[in-house]
């Protein structure tokens, strides 16, 4: 039993046009079992994208298409593999109330889901932590230092775990190392370890489970999974339940990451 339980859409502004259909016969030809499709749900309407392109998420009017769409797709290929309708949220400090109230809306319609942190509120307005490399560099300029920028991503990762975002909150933690994504130019050298282990305890208090993501491996300036290995084990250890999820934003991105999975680690996995 193999599952991919992070896959983005044509729904994604910033990912390819290809059908629901390419990338679930892509699933069945590399051996998944089951899928989740987790599109970048829509911002709250109070906030404002600050991504340079603004294209994070999608857009509110495109929702109940997506839906409808991934629900179809489970109908048609029932017989052939098992396909969740998914969303992957963003925890947006100061927009718990609006995000709670979506969830409420739509988690009933969700059969997972994931939260993660993209957006890092720095100098009073808010940054887009993996949109490129210059606007890493950007960010790290305006909070001063590197350093800055990993102890804010990981606090605000703690945030997301422990805020009461209501009973359809994501339980599954979304790439928890992404602030690493551009650490090949940008490196920092001092240790989060403690950070880490704190937010893998609360992980394992809530109850909720890890997105273990292929994705970092394929980006040339990050080069390792996110959580690199070593983390992925340690939570493992703790009984964290470890899902691969690919991240993939085009049919051909599904199983990235996977050969650098250590496979006994994942939930669902022969």
């Amino acid at each position: 039993m193999l599952r991919d339980g992070h896959i983005h859409t044509a729904y994604c502004p910033h990912g390819s046009t290809d059908s629901l259909k390419q990338y679930i016969e892509r699933a069945i030809t590399l051996g998944f079992s089951e899928i989740t499709f987790a599109e970048h749900a829509p911002l709250p309407a109070s906030f404002t994208d600050p991504a340079p392109a603004r294209d994070s998420a999608m857009r509110p009017e495109d929702l109940e298409a997506y839906l409808k769409d991934v629900e179809a797709a489970k109908k048609e290929y029932a017989s052939s593999i098992t396909i969740n309708r998914g969303l992957e949220v963003d925890y947006i400090p100061g927009f718990e109330e609006e995000t709670t109230h979506f969830l409420n809306e739509y988690g009933p319609f969700l059969d997972d889901a994931i939260l993660s942190v993209h957006f890092l509120p720095v100098q009073g307005q808010f940054v887009c932590v993996d949109f490129s490399k210059e606007e890493f560099e950007r960010i790290i300029q305006k909070a001063g230092s590197i350093e800055f920028v990993y102890e804010l991503y990981y606090h605000t990762l703690l945030q997301s775990i422990q805020a009461n975002l209501g009973p359809y909150k994501p339980t599954r933690i979304g790439h928890m190392t992404l602030v690493r994504k551009f650490q090949r130019m940008f490196p920092c050298h001092h240790s989060f370890d403690a950070m880490i282990q704190r937010i893998l305890v609360q992980i394992k208090q809530t109850g909720c489970s890890l997105d273990y993501n292929g994705a970092g491996f394929v980006k040339p300036l990050c080069r390792e999974t996110y959580p690199p290995i070593h983390i992925a084990r340690t939570a493992h250890s703790m009984g964290i339940p470890l899902i691969y999820g690919s991240d993939a934003h085009a049919a051909n991105g599904l199983g990235q990451g996977l050969a650098e999975i250590d496979r006994i680690l994942i939930e669902g996995s022969v």
